[in-house]
C-alpha cells in the first residue's frame, strides 16, 4: 500500500511518501494510523492530534472508521480550507 503525506504531516513524517505492507489485524484508517504511530516517533508526533488529519483512500476523502483492507493509496493531509 501506498502512504501519502502532504502539507505539514509531510514535513513532520519527514519524507512525502512510502510504500507499506500493513501486517494483519489493520483494518481501517484508525488501525492504520495507529501502526504508524507504533513505526516511528516521527509519525507518533505527525498524528499526535488526530482532529487536524484528514484522510483519503484511493483518492476519496474517509472517516477513520474507513476499511483499507484493499486500498492501493492512503493519503494524509490537514483540513482543507479556501476562499
Amino acid at each position: 500500500m501506498k502512504i501519502l503525506y502532504f502539507a505539514w504531516v509531510k514535513m513532520k513524517v519527514g519524507i512525502a511518501e512510502e510504500d507499506v505492507t500493513v501486517p494483519e489485524g489493520v483494518t481501517d484508517v484508525a488501525g492504520l494510523i495507529a501502526w504508524l504511530c507504533a513505526r516511528t516517533p516521527r509519525h507518533a508526533a505527525a498524528f499526535a492530534d488526530l482532529s487536524i488529519i484528514r484522510a483519503a483512500v484511493d483518492q476519496e476523502y474517509v472517516p477513520f472508521h474507513h476499511p483499507v483492507d484493499s486500498a492501493r493509496e492512503v493519503a494524509f493531509f490537514p483540513p482543507v480550507t479556501g476562499g
